[in-house]
């Protein structure tokens, strides 16, 4: 009888795969999960397609290994790629494998990682994959907010494949072996005449750095899944699930006298956010997002007294901080997703308002800016907010105001909390003043220092209610987990709606 399949992919194949300093898909299924905890689901399925020599070519798994296991324990459910078979490609069969697999995490309340090494929709098998394609990002699509998607990017993810990962709720990739593009270099040369290679339109770096699109970029694949393992392990399973609680050692009540000098106390001169996150978090440990994008607010995770928590929080040392279309756009996906997986939200304000230029009015910062406040207003997590050293303008409204609902304010002694600077202010409130004036230099520095006396001194915001309370910097790490355990029985409700409308 003729033999019309084969148990798996070719020595050459495997050969080739490690060539490119790549693993095999049960290689990193192993680096994924617990040792021995990987359960198969369908190793024995095939594709059923004819035409173009898929009948003499019917290997097992057929292109796609799925199962679940466990990370740190906790169950983790996994489709993986696999390159030597068709070239990863996806046709019939291997979608409703992976189909299966999405629908039994969203059942089983568990997350779903991909790791994504595959050359698209396969050919030979016609539309049939493009619907594939659809069944999965329907899928996507159904269980954002419920349970935690993370695509990890081994290899090639071209064309309409890319919406996947696009769709998850976190993407990893390794340089040099992982690429993204919706269409490759050969047809943007064609369209555009633009030369450039696979890394330069849709590497690692690109992706990571000028796109968005990714959130962590690795130099190999063994430190990117250690890094997938480390933050699965600190998420919730589900969205109807707490995350988990660890025990912390680094006391609560520890003071933090080094921000006082880490910060300082004249607003125009810069200093690294991430040292005073470092100074305030359990151990000073963090698991940044969206690291080398949009690089004016940083977004992390984050332990606060075994509690885990989002920090939000501007960076002086790019841009002074200021919020503009990125930034707010890298912040409200964030806030969006903490409150989706119950996770409290610590605000760091320290904003000069809103990047001005033609350029970012043209492009929409009104509605790029309104994106992070509808996510802060619509978010029903813990939530507090700090104000460091200055918020000014909208962007203090924005960056979790108590008026737009945060449940808890401070500030530190030497905030300013203002319309505008007070330099700003003057030149406005007391226009005629100053240009009446013999000496209008000397006017105005003493009108500026009487706006500042008056409307800008650290207590003015926390004798209106707009601070709940002015505290030392040194009792900001005790204050804020005091804070956060307070408030873990929180429990708020939006207006009954389908959904709502949030801004393009």
């Amino acid at each position: 009888m003729k033999r019309l399949a084969f148990d798996g992919p070719s020595e050459q194949a495997t050969a080739a795969q490690l060539a490119k300093g790549k693993r095999t898909v049960r290689q990193r299924i192993d680096l994924l999960l617990d040792p021995g905890s990987f359960q198969e689901v369908e190793p024995l399925r095939r594709h059923r397609a004819a035409g173009f020599g898929l009948e003499d070519r019917r290997p097992y798994t057929d292109g796609v290994v799925t199962g679940w296991g466990t990370v740190e324990g906790r169950t983790v459910f996994v489709y993986a790629h696999d390159f030597r078979i068709f070239g990863g490609a996806l046709g019939e069969a291997h979608a409703q494998k992976i189909h299966k697999i999405m629908d039994m995490a969203v059942a089983a309340g568990a997350p779903l990682v991909s790791l994504n090494d595959g050359a698209g929709a396969r050919i030979q098998e016609g539309v049939t994959a493009l619907a594939g394609y659809g069944g999965i990002f329907r899928r996507n699509s159904r269980a954002s907010g419920v349970i935690p998607q993370i695509s990890v990017m081994l290899g090639p993810c071209a064309g309409g494949a890319a919406y996947s990962p696009a769709l998850t709720d976190f993407v990893f990739m390794v340089r040099d072996t992982a690429q993204m593009f919706i269409t490759g270099p050969d047809v943007v040369r064609a369209v555009t005449g633009e030369e450039i290679d696979h890394n330069g339109l849709g590497g690692a770096d690109v992706h990571a750095g000028t796109s968005g699109v990714c959130h962590f970029a690795f130099d190999d694949e063994e430190t990117c899944l250690e890094q997938v393992r480390q933050l699965i392990a600190i998420l919730p399973a589900n969205n109807r699930e707490a995350p988990p609680r660890s025990d912390c050692d680094d006391p609560a009540g520890r003071r933090c006298d080094a921000l006082a000098d880490l910060v300082p106390v004249h607003g125009n001169l810069p200093y690294d956010m991430r040292r005073v996150i470092e100074e305030i978090v359990d151990y000073g440990e963090h698991i940044e997002v969206h690291e080398s994008w949009a690089g004016n607010v940083i977004c992390t995770l984050a332990g606060l007294g075994g509690h885990i928590v989002g920090i939000v929080a501007n960076q002086p040392l790019s841009m002074a901080g200021v919020l503009d279309i990125k930034a707010s756009e890298k912040a409200a996906r964030f806030v969006r997703f903490c409150d989706a997986f119950n996770i409290p939200i610590v605000t760091l304000v320290d904003v000069p308002g809103f990047l001005p230029g033609v350029g970012q009015e043209h492009d929409g910062i009104i509605r790029h800016g309104a994106k992070l406040l509808y996510a802060y207003c619509n978010a029903t997590v813990p939530r507090i907010s700090l104000v460091l050293r200055k918020a000014y303008g909208g962007a203090y409204i924005v960056m979790d105001s108590r008026s737009i609902g945060a449940d808890l304010g401070f500030a530190w002694p030497t905030n300013e909390i203002a319309v505008m600077g007070a330099e700003g202010a003057a030149n406005v409130i007391f226009r005629r003043e100053i240009a009446a004036a013999d000496d209008p230099d000397e006017t105005r520095a003493r009108l500026v220092k009487e706006y500042k006396a008056k409307l800008m001194h650290p207590y003015y915001a926390a004798e209106r209610g707009l601070v709940d309370d002015v505290i030392d910097p040194a009792d900001t790490r005790a204050v804020l987990i005091r804070s956060v355990e307070m408030l873990q029985s929180k429990h708020a409700d939006l207006p009954a709606r389908k959904h709502g409308n949030s801004p393009q």
